[in-house]
């Protein structure tokens, strides 16, 4: 399994993130301690949450994926030193002022992190959302604080555009403050407008690591909803409903012959066309069971023709 470096971050990753938003939501502790098994043992090493999953889920409020994950790593003694952890800040916690970027919500929300993931260090610390009410510098000097603090190692933007990002760059350079080393954005066969052009051109002149996330289109992309009668019951039918269009079509029928070709999934060949695009370290995506922990391991180990990732960018244009 081919590793890569991930942005100026010193750390090398397996080509897939566990995206832990289902930790504790569609995945009960049980299974979610099977599916993390699952994954390091099949070579994978990092793992994506944040504060706020799954506070969208009912009962919940937040920090549930943080504390599946915090509970496992205290259950498997040494398991911490085997895993890239990743997690976020700046989503609606519910209280007042917890939100946001400020110095005084990041001081208060990494602990909160720490405590709930029982680590003493998070390994990659993301602004979730830009916040437009505080300035790049007042958040920038609050992930310098924890950097120092050795309460985390490196620090990421999710959500930033192209001109955003450069802004929050050159605050960084000017006031001699870290700069993000990573960028997380939505980015998948069909969404490509948030990453192609601007962004991923900074990220490739700035060695910006990128991890994707909705990297299967919230399971549009496995190919299992061609029909709204596919979505029935579905805890993510309102997510997927979007992709069912003539182009959505269209890219299904693409992904299924190369996938045909390939003895593969169109699941895996989504993910190994990702893999595949420049400036993408590793594309995030959930897996609720072994078996489509397994599948990842077959995609990180696809590969795609040429032809093949033309025919895919085509169809998804």
């Amino acid at each position: 399994m081919q590793r890569k470096t991930l942005g100026t971050t010193g750390f090398e990753i397996a080509p897939i993130v566990f995206g832990g938003n289902v930790l504790g939501w569609t995945t009960d502790e049980a299974q979610s301690f099977r599916v993390l098994d699952a994954f390091i043992d099949h070579g994978f090493d990092t793992i994506d949450t944040a504060d706020v999953y799954s506070a969208w889920a009912d009962g919940h409020s937040g920090g549930e994926s943080e504390t599946v994950l915090g509970k496992w790593f205290a259950a498997r003694p040494g398991m911490r030193d085997k895993v890239k952890l990743f997690t976020k800040v700046g989503s609606d916690m519910g209280g007042p002022g917890e939100k946001g970027l400020s110095k005084g919500w990041i001081s208060q929300a990494v602990e909160k992190s720490r405590e709930r993931l029982q680590v003493e260090t998070i390994d990659l610390y993301f602004s979730h959302w830009p916040d437009p009410d505080v300035d790049h510098a007042e958040t920038l000097v609050a992930y310098d604080t924890q950097l120092k603090a050795g309460k985390i190692r490196a620090i990421g933007a999710s959500n930033y555009d192209a001109g955003l990002l450069a802004a929050a760059l050159e605050t960084a350079e000017n006031e001699g403050l870290p700069a993000y080393q990573v960028v997380q954005p939505e980015y998948n066969l069909y969404d490509r407008a948030a990453f192609e052009g601007p962004l991923q051109d900074l990220c490739l002149k700035n060695d910006i690591g990128v991890v994707t996330y909705f990297s299967l289109a919230a399971g549009f992309l496995s190919g299992k909803y061609r029909s709204g009668a596919d979505l029935s019951g579905r805890k993510r039918a309102g997510m997927v409903e979007k992709y069912m269009t003539e182009r959505g079509m269209r890219l299904l029928d693409a992904l299924e012959d190369i996938a045909s070709a390939h003895a593969a999934k169109p699941a895996e060949v989504s993910l190994a066309w990702l893999m595949a695009q420049k400036g993408v370290t590793a594309p995030i995506a959930s897996a609720t069971s072994v078996a489509q922990v397994e599948s990842f391991a077959r995609a990180a180990d696809l590969n795609l023709s040429a032809e093949d990732l033309a025919r895919l960018t085509a169809a998804g244009a």
